[in-house]
């Protein structure tokens, strides 16, 4: 019984630390000042601290927590910030630069969330077609059940609201590096059988691995 109850100890001590291990260690923290400055450092702190703040929050107050923090960070292409087309940013990039475009909001806004103990399941990137910017766009969409109309967090449009209710956005598809849908009004959508995974998913998460700054 005794050592029953050390075990258990030990066990329910691991989960506790673990559980509040920071959402970027000490060590990375370092090294984003060394090679940004101390701007980028506090950011990240703030950052930490919205965490914290909504972590024993519902999905809905998480949500509106991680879309305001990350909407105030400035948009800019990737051409001009990484001299690439097209380019995924870990969000230690993202935050450290302090810039990004639409895949960078919605790449941290992800993880963030994640972290924060939100399924994945109900997370997705959605492609979609903004007629206000004749472009494509990406935004994060959150759907409460498969079949649920999704809610839409955008870095265009600050607030979130149900996709019934940005008439300015056509949705395309919705992908979570587990699945791919073509999008549809309400719910995931049809789901596609993939041939091969999703490039710049595996290169991102390569990349978040290797906790690239």
């Amino acid at each position: 019984m005794v050592i029953k109850n050390v075990l258990l100890f030990f066990l329910l001590l691991f989960a506790s630390v673990y559980a509040n291990e920071p959402y970027v260690d000490d060590a990375t923290i370092a090294r984003i000042a060394k090679k940004y400055n101390e701007f980028a450092k506090k950011r990240f702190y703030y950052l930490q601290a919205t965490l914290d703040e909504v972590k024993d929050k519902s999905d809905l107050e998480k949500l509106k927590a991680i879309n305001d923090f990350f909407n105030e960070v400035s948009y800019s292409s990737d051409l001009k910030v990484y001299n690439k087309d097209d380019y995924w940013a870990t969000p230690l990039e993202f935050l450290s630069k302090d810039k990004g475009d639409c895949e960078d909001y919605v790449i941290s806004k992800y993880f963030a969330l994640r972290y924060l103990g939100v399924d994945s399941k109900k997370l997705f990137f959605t492609y979609v077609r903004s007629t206000k910017f004749k472009l494509p766009h990406m935004v994060l969409t959150y759907f409460k059940t498969p079949r649920s109309e999704p809610l839409i967090l955008d870095n265009n449009n600050r607030k979130i609201f149900l996709a019934s209710q940005r008439k300015d956005l056509i949705p395309i598809y919705n992908l979570n590096g587990e699945s791919l849908y073509i999008a549809a009004k309400s719910g995931t959508g049809k789901k596609i059988k993939q041939k091969k995974s999703h490039k710049k998913w595996d290169l991102l998460k390569q990349n978040i691995k290797r906790k690239k700054i």
